[in-house]
């Protein structure tokens, strides 16, 4: 089965490719920076997520300040929508800067890798060169928790 899903990967990535990067596997150094940038990785999306709660928990609490306000139920309403128009803004905004937050992480950790010399790693925003940065990173991970033979 593990072989099946390595041939997977191997008929996407060139064979040229998969031979430079065993080599840069010689040591464990791409293991600890693949580790770490993994780490770095869950950590910063990790805050995003949560500040991203409490930019929702700051648009709830508003609204409900919002309703203790007003007693007409006519002006909450009126209230209420146009609130949440704003916050269906400000939450669109807030995505967009995570995603470019996540996009420089990217270009980060592509840069890294590429000054590192793991083959096949360069700084891109082409999604097909991603996705082979993506299959590396995936085989370097099982990789890195397999028990390997000393040579």
């Amino acid at each position: 089965m593990l072989n099946m899903k390595f041939r997977k990967i191997q008929q996407r990535i060139p064979n040229e490719l998969l031979c430079a990067l065993a080599e840069s596997l010689l040591d464990n150094t791409v293991f600890r920076i693949v580790n770490t940038l993994m780490d770095i990785q869950h950590v910063t999306e990790k805050q995003i997520f949560h500040q991203r709660l409490q930019v929702t928990y700051n648009q709830t609490l508003e609204i409900q300040n919002m309703i203790l306000k007003h007693q007409d139920t006519a002006v909450q309403f009126a209230n209420t929508q146009t609130l949440k128009l704003k916050h269906k803004i400000e939450l669109k905004e807030f995505d967009k800067k995570s995603i470019q937050q996540l996009d420089e992480k990217l270009h980060d950790q592509q840069r890294f890798l590429e000054k590192a010399g793991v083959p096949g790693f360069e700084v891109t925003d082409n999604p097909m060169q991603i996705q082979v940065q993506i299959r590396l990173l995936d085989f370097i991970l099982r990789l890195s928790r397999m028990d390997l033979p000393d040579c």
